[in-house]
């Protein structure tokens, strides 16, 4: 082989070892994804085509996607989907990309929901629906209504319920909140991954989050909670009697999210659930 010819097996091996002198987490992961892009198969197939030349058009879209994940922006953005739950979602810029820890409400509103005949699920600030796309998928009686402020989110949203055949199923609102009459309920359960990174802790979130991602559907304020707050206010009369509120959190802000929960007599805490690297991360309670 010269060294003008480059193969599958060679462009992943050299891209690897660049992205991982870029700080990259995962330089393997990222250059297999990005070159299954561009050759438009799964990322599984390259394992059968390390030998295949890949020509000069397919190595210069591959490098310019590559220089773009050196400089931090998302994987996901540069190719425009993500797997969430084992379904393929579209995501771009104006939706923050679907992650693991997220699945764990997902799997717990599944649990809570799967006894009833057809549930109401509201999930509140969607995105890119990666939540109720998921529970419609799974709950195949339940009507869910997907609410984000943002008209963007709102329309990577409707792309994804369109994609997965759940246009009848999925009804999308845009609000905040519950502050719609098409969200008015009453909801046998009520989800969300809000905003709840702190102001302060902003600057020390990875670069391609920080850089990249929205910052409006990241940080809630000074405390980390002002959206939790709002929302608690809001279900109290969106629940039903008996159901579930959800809501996603992270590690340094669910003391103060819990507090919220327990300070409204209307609601029965229940423990705060783990995601899968153990830390605490989803707040819930059953209303009275």
């Amino acid at each position: 082989m010269t060294e003008d010819v480059w193969t599958v097996g060679r462009l992943l091996t050299w891209t690897t070892d660049w992205l991982a002198g870029k700080g990259s987490d995962s330089p393997r992961l990222d250059a297999e994804v990005l070159l299954a892009h561009v050759r438009g198969c799964p990322r599984i197939a390259l394992y059968t085509a390390f030998d295949d030349v890949v020509d000069e058009a397919g190595r210069t879209r591959f490098r310019g996607l590559v220089k773009r994940r050196g400089e931090g922006e998302p994987v996901a953005y540069l190719v425009g989907s993500k797997e969430f739950f084992s379904l393929a979602l579209a995501v771009s810029p104006a939706v923050l990309i679907p992650r693991p820890e997220t699945e764990g409400l997902v799997v717990r509103a599944i649990d809570l929901c799967r006894p009833l005949e057809s549930p109401r699920i509201a999930d509140v600030g969607t995105g890119s629906g990666a939540i109720a796309v998921a529970l419609a998928k799974h709950l195949p009686k339940a009507h869910l209504v997907a609410i984000d402020i943002s008209a963007d989110a709102l329309a990577v949203a409707q792309a994804n319920v369109t994609r997965h055949a759940l246009d009848g199923r999925i009804e999308l609102v845009g609000c905040d909140l519950l502050d719609s009459p098409s969200a008015a309920g009453p909801f046998d359960c009520i989800v969300s991954n809000p905003p709840y990174v702190r102001a302060d802790e902003f600057a020390g979130l990875p670069r391609d989050v920080r850089d990249h991602e929205p910052k409006s559907a990241l940080v809630a304020g000074p405390t980390g909670v002002e959206v939790v707050e709002r929302l608690v206010e809001a279900a109290e009369s969106r629940l039903a009697t008996g159901g579930w509120l959800l809501v996603e959190i992270g590690p340094t802000t669910v003391a103060a999210a819990e507090g919220i929960f327990a300070r409204r007599p209307w609601l029965v805490p229940g423990p705060t659930l783990a995601d899968m690297a153990g830390l605490p991360r989803i707040v819930q309670a059953r209303k009275l």
